[in-house]
């Protein structure tokens, strides 16, 4: 389930990754770098500070053929996939949400308490998305002012560890935690959902 949880999220990540290359008329080195980047960031990260070394990203061949046919897909068909920055939300969104529970599940799994799993949950769902945006020049997502994405990953990485606690099959509570939290997301963006910011006096 960790497995298949890891590669899914993984895959779309790499997508949103080479979506960003493109829409930075990026070669097809650049459209390669960001989607291996964006796919593999954020479980890397977590494997190396759960001490899960080398990280599955590169123990594993899976990991990254599926980030460059990922990239691949996306830098030759990228003509007929329409409006990029929507394509890029709905991609982010689908990889914080399964990576946000893959990383917690991972976490749990290596005898993390809950509110560790939980961060390394969030954790794994936004480091790829921050490599990214690093690396093609754009402010990371999950700081950008107001923008509701890290509070989606974390809700979606608590109700993981809550459900690893119980007796019930992964999935049964991997995959709503991950639809809740992808949910949010896109709910956030097409709403214009923001996270409340400080009130400043006219003189700031």
């Amino acid at each position: 389930m960790l497995l298949i949880l890891d590669l899914l999220g993984l895959s779309v990540f790499a997508v949103s990754g080479a979506l960003v290359a493109v829409r930075r008329r990026l070669d097809v080195i650049g459209v390669l770098v960001l989607a291996i980047v964006t796919g593999l960031g954020g479980g890397c990260v977590r494997d190396v500070l759960i001490g899960a070394t080398p990280p599955a990203g590169l123990a594993d061949w899976r990991y990254l053929v599926t980030a460059v046919i990922a990239g691949l897909i996306v830098f030759r068909y990228h003509p007929a996939l329409g409006r990029m920055d929507t394509l890029i939300n709905v991609f982010d969104a689908f990889g914080l949400g399964l990576f946000c529970v893959s990383g917690a599940l991972k976490a749990t799994e290596y005898g993390l308490g809950p509110m560790p799993a939980a961060l390394l949950g969030v954790v794994t769902g936004v480091g790829g998305g921050m490599m990214r945006d690093v690396l093609a020049g754009r402010v990371p997502v999950v700081i950008s002012t107001g923008e509701l994405y890290a509070i989606p990953a974390t809700l979606g990485a608590a109700l993981t560890v809550v459900g690893a606690q119980t007796e019930l099959p992964t999935l049964m509570f991997a995959l709503p935690a991950a639809f809740l939290t992808i949910a949010w997301r896109l709910g956030a963006i097409w709403r214009g959902w923001t996270v409340p910011l400080p009130k400043l006096s006219e003189d700031h």
